[in-house]
């Protein structure tokens, strides 16, 4: 599967990196074997996976098999956004 991230999810690595740590290799695992993928806004998917006391959420669009990070965060409310019903 290809990854290919958008000016802004660069961006957004940066300073989650810089935070808590995250690396690159991180959010293209999440993205290509994610925990579960949630349905997000405008027809994106949002990959994630737990990290420590937290979750990793990366939205993605995918058009066959290529998938495009959007955005890259990470949020300690975990019951918010995991779906136990979810793959």
């Amino acid at each position: 599967m290809n990854v290919a991230w958008t000016e802004h999810a660069e961006h957004r690595l940066l300073e989650w990196s810089r935070r808590r740590g995250i690396t690159r290799e991180q959010v293209e695992d999440t993205v290509v074997t994610p925990a579960q993928i949630v349905p997000g806004h405008a027809g994106l998917y949002i990959a994630q996976s737990r990290m420590g006391p937290g979750l990793l959420r990366v939205p993605f669009f995918e058009v066959e098999d290529s998938r495009t990070i959007v955005t890259v965060y990470w949020t300690s409310q975990i019951n918010r956004y995991w779906r136990p019903d979810a793959n």
